[in-house]
């Protein structure tokens, strides 16, 4: 089998070799790791482009040499960002060792290669009186708002990726025990508690409105449109601009800055760092800790209001 991921125009001008050797990694990636349909692209996409400048170069991804990667990042560096010449180098050194492994090179070129230092940036987030404002924003006299107002109470509850919500099935909904099954990044699942909040609204969503939104039609998916298919990721972006516009909510909006507002608040009220990072999915404690800045802020700005020496 082979991972469905988009071949760009740009690739089309490739060399039958490198083209093939894209193709071994990219299948290599989703079978060993199950990486999502974005991840596999965004790899595809950064060893594609540096295939094509090896062309100019009359050379190829398997014959080039560290000297060569300089000189591409030294062209790349003007005009990218520094997280994305992170990815970029990322990108290289994963294919290279996967080379290396399979006995297609004798020198990994990327072995001296070091990546940029990445400035440790905060999450943006949202306060919780912004939080309710939001979930207040759908029409709920329409089925479609209260589609979106339980869409926004799990998102917010659970701490969900947009991917993961949208993906959420109805079999994996159980209302009685208050928890969703959730498919994460590497085809990994966990159990998220939702909350009663989280669980009322899904419970009425079901009722009401996912049956008069499908008018009989069928689909497996949680949250459905009026064309009765499953919610996309773009779609409920679009969605929850247009609801932080009605909150009044002139911070930059996402379907991340409420999971990082789960985290935030979480922690704000007590919560142990490991279970922050067990309900979020992160498989490795380092990317979780990225909160603990956001919290301390927050008790900060506590303590200088509230203490009488503050």
């Amino acid at each position: 089998m082979r991972a469905l991921v988009t071949t760009s125009k740009s690739e089309r001008t490739l060399s039958t070799d490198d083209s093939s050797e894209l193709d071994s990694f990219i299948d290599h990636l989703w079978l060993e790791d199950g990486l999502s349909k974005n991840t596999l692209e965004s790899y595809r996409l950064d060893l594609a482009s540096f295939a094509l400048w090896l062309t100019q170069q009359s050379k190829s991804l398997l014959t080039a040499d560290q000297a060569d990667i300089q000189q591409y990042l030294a062209v790349k560096f003007p005009q990218s960002k520094p997280r994305s010449i992170g990815r970029l180098i990322a990108s290289l050194r994963r294919f290279y060792r996967y080379c290396l492994r399979d006995n297609k090179i004798s020198l990994d070129p990327t072995i001296q290669i070091q990546s940029p230092k990445l400035p440790r940036s905060l999450p943006k987030s949202l306060n919780e009186e912004e939080v309710v404002s939001l979930l207040n924003a759908p029409n709920l006299n329409e089925p479609a708002g209260l589609r979106d107002r339980a869409m926004l109470e799990l998102l917010y509850a659970c701490g969900l990726r947009v991917s993961e919500l949208v993906s959420v099935k109805v079999t994996e909904v159980s209302l009685s025990d208050g928890v969703v099954r959730i498919t994460g990044k590497g085809s990994k699942t966990r159990l998220v508690p939702m909350g009663e909040e989280a669980v009322d609204w899904i419970s009425r969503y079901l009722n009401e409105a996912r049956p008069a939104i499908l008018q009989k039609r069928l689909c497996d998916g949680l949250f459905v449109t009026n064309r009765g298919e499953a919610m996309t990721r773009q779609a409920f972006w679009y969605l929850i601009k247009r609801y932080a516009l009605l909150a009044g909510i002139s911070k930059h909006m996402s379907p991340h800055v409420l999971r990082h507002a789960f985290a935030t608040h979480l922690l704000n009220h007590g919560a142990d760092l490991r279970v922050v990072q067990m309900l979020l999915g992160h498989s490795d404690i380092s990317t979780t800790q990225i909160y603990t800045h956001v919290a301390r802020e927050r008790l900060k700005q506590l303590h200088s209001m509230h203490h009488p020496r503050g």
